[in-house]
């Protein structure tokens, strides 16, 4: 492991420490000890995992690029989903046509962090011959990520409906989650095979 991926598991992990708070509390699931234990425990937890990754593409290379590509998915759907929430906390609207156009919002906000945490560090591209040609496939990949995961969510809220005794907000979280997961898979070898491929 270099200390780059070092120093990025470790502000990543802060990161997703930090804005989760916000989702935390709009979902009214904060708790006072987390603010102290979480932006201390999920750094090095991130680290760690990151860690066991690395061992593990000894033998199975693509465990390298998989881990960090879900590292950063992490960060993308906390940012996603940090958005989203405060989107819904200051409209107060949490289904219907508003809550597409917030969960698109979101999701091109996480994109776009995407876009960059990936290209630089999950697939070391420093270089891009025709800027272009990459971005107009980024575009691609991302628009067809970008159907999957407000689609997705989008069913799950607006056909599908609160379940299990969740409220709306609680419902609305757990229909961008699905999403984030949905669009996972296709994200990684979009950009794996065609955007970033060496």
């Amino acid at each position: 492991m270099k200390k780059t991926d070092i120093i990025v598991a470790l502000v990543i992990g802060e990161l997703i420490a930090l804005l989760s708070f916000g989702i935390l509390k709009n979902l009214g699931l904060e708790a006072k000890l987390l603010y102290w234990i979480w932006p201390v425990f999920l750094p090095v937890f991130c680290l760690t995992c990151l860690y066991i990754a690395h061992i593990l593409s000894q033998k199975i290379k693509v465990f390298w690029q998989l881990a960090k590509f879900v590292l950063v998915g992490v960060l993308n759907t906390v940012i996603d989903l940090g958005i989203l929430n405060f989107l819904m906390l200051f409209s107060g609207v949490v289904l219907g046509p508003y809550y597409s156009l917030f969960k698109g919002i979101s999701f091109i906000a996480a994109t776009i962090n995407s876009y960059f945490w990936n290209k630089f560090w999950t697939f070391g591209k420093k270089k891009t011959v025709k800027p272009k040609k990459e971005f107009l496939q980024f575009f691609i990949i991302s628009a067809i990520g970008f159907a999957i995961n407000v689609g997705t969510a989008s069913i799950i809220v607006n056909l599908v409906g609160p379940q299990f005794n969740l409220n709306l907000a609680q419902w609305a979280n757990i229909g961008a989650i699905s999403a984030s997961f949905a669009g996972l898979t296709w994200n990684f070898l979009g950009y794996k095979f065609i955007v970033f491929k060496k």
